[in-house]
């Protein structure tokens, strides 16, 4: 049904908010003052708020009140987007009000009003490309992400110039709750975040604008420190899973190179998602001294996972924190194993906890972080062979088995499914003999196949990725290697 663009959108307001009829004229003029006059009256067959927002930013952008950039037209949008949503004050209140009577209902509503008010972003994270790949360790994901804007030349340019206001200090700190945004800084007028208690600490919870899976969230210090996996990190994450149910939750590791992209800021990510590495087996059980309630083992996974499950929260943190202060000091050079070199330290650990089947779990992923001459990337890392498809850091999200990949690839897998069909194309140098030796192993490639079959081989090279990644490689060796590294951390029997 049409109606007037203004008119519409004000409608939408009170119809998702506090306001009220008694309301419309003042909304109408506050919208107006930020989009401007001409054209408000305009006739316009939307009627999802979010569509009459950016009907809105185009409007402004056409009557010069913001620049033509996409951090100018975002920066309007969220502030648009702000009429629909509560002060943080209420949206708190609110929460905990419902959290007291039906914990998922509280987490669902917030969810809900994140989405409505375009703080995460439904429609940009539909273009993203999805699908699974079947391997000898599960299904793992592939996400080719082209949800978040590419950077704007201009924007980039005039930020230089521009002097570093140091607030907020990080992308993760309270205080972006409300702010207004920069060029050089992403809006956050209808962002909201919930405080709850960890400990005696505050923490923050909220959602990821750019979510990789269902209902990606993350759980914030509301101090401006450095991440750092330790005893209370643990504690944290069972009281987090405890808190929010039916939602994992785990922690990038705290040193470079096999750390996330945020080290500054503790926070760890959850969600409402079922990974690969979650769904894989324990294929070797353990035992470990001192720790009888709590169930063990080696996962069957690309990467180097002890898994551990226990009704007790204390022997779970506990077994943990042993595992990971031996492993900061485990040396096996045989394997290339270095726990220290010239000062610096090498090991630390990926965290991921859950509750299955009404017991705590914790996967706990080995990490190394060394480089060599032969590896100046990292020796854990994705070799040189497979950074034409990924060489950002193997963070959490990766180590549990979701690639995501830059949006380069869309156009560049589309040139090698070309090349191996012998079309006109545009290959990159760097993925040609990847492509041959598809080619060499698909002889069946047909018009109609070959798109499926580069993305599947999509998948095999991210497996590849996660065994470059792996401390104990799945080898003979390699496994006895990590059967080495239990028995010091205290292993019962074989």
């Amino acid at each position: 049904m049409a109606g007037k663009l203004v008119d519409e959108f004000v409608a939408q307001v009170i119809a998702n908010s506090d306001y009220t009829d008694l309301d419309a004229v003042y909304l109408k003029n506050r919208v107006l003052a930020l989009v401007g006059e001409a054209g408000a009256d305009r006739t316009t067959t939307k009627e999802a708020i979010i569509d009459l927002k950016d009907e809105l930013v185009a409007l402004a952008q056409a009557n010069g009140k913001v620049g033509a950039s996409f951090n100018e037209g975002d920066t309007l949008g969220a502030e648009l987007m702000n009429f629909i949503t509560p002060r943080p004050s209420v949206v708190n209140q609110r929460f905990w009000e419902t959290y007291h009577q039906n914990p998922s209902q509280a987490i669902s509503d917030f969810y809900a009003l994140s989405k409505q008010n375009d703080y995460v972003k439904v429609k940009a994270i539909a273009k993203n490309i999805y699908y699974q790949v079947p391997t000898e360790y599960g299904e793992i994901e592939i996400t080719i992400n082209l949800s978040k804007p590419e950077k704007d030349p201009k924007a980039i340019a005039l930020a230089k110039k521009m002097k570093q206001a140091g607030y907020p200090k990080c992308q993760l700190c309270l205080e972006n709750e409300g702010y207004q945004g920069r060029v050089d800084y992403p809006a956050r007028a209808n962002h909201r975040i919930i405080r709850f208690k960890l400990g005696r600490e505050t923490w923050g919870f909220q959602y990821s604008p750019y979510a990789y899976f269902n209902e990606h969230c993350i759980f914030l210090d509301s101090q401006h420190e450095p991440m750092e996996i330790n005893q209370a990190t643990f504690e944290r994450l069972l009281s987090i899973v405890d808190q929010f149910d039916g939602y994992f939750v785990g922690s990038n590791a705290d040193l470079p190179i096999v750390g996330g992209s945020i080290l500054t800021h503790e926070h760890y990510q959850g969600g409402r998602h079922v990974f690969a590495m979650e769904k894989a087996p324990v294929e070797k059980q353990l035992q470990f001294a001192g720790y009888p309630n709590v169930a063990a083992g080696i996962v069957k996974w690309p990467m180097s996972v002890i898994r551990l499950s226990s009704d007790s929260k204390e022997e779970l943190v506990a077994l943990a924190s042993k595992i990971l202060a031996k492993w900061r000091t485990y040396s096996d050079e045989d394997l290339q194993i270095v726990a220290e070199s010239e000062g610096e330290l090498h090991h630390t650990i990926t965290p991921i906890a859950r509750k299955r089947d009404g017991k705590f779990e914790l996967d706990l992923v080995l990490r190394d972080n060394q480089t060599s001459a032969k590896y100046p990337d990292g020796i854990y890392h994705p070799h040189q062979d497979v950074q034409h498809i990924k060489k950002e850091n193997i963070g959490l999200i990766e180590v549990m088995g979701l690639a995501i990949l830059p949006p380069r690839l869309k156009a560049e897998l589309a040139e090698v499914a070309k090349y191996l069909l012998g079309q006109p194309n545009e290959i990159k140098a760097y993925h040609q003999a990847w492509a041959d030796e598809i080619k060499a192993k698909h002889p069946e490639l047909t018009p109609a196949n070959a798109s499926e079959i580069v993305k599947a081989e999509v998948g095999q090279v991210f497996k590849r990725v996660l065994e470059d990644a792996g401390v104990y490689k799945r080898t003979k060796a390699g496994q006895a290697g990590f059967m080495r590294f239990a028995h010091y951390v205290g292993l019962v029997g074989d």
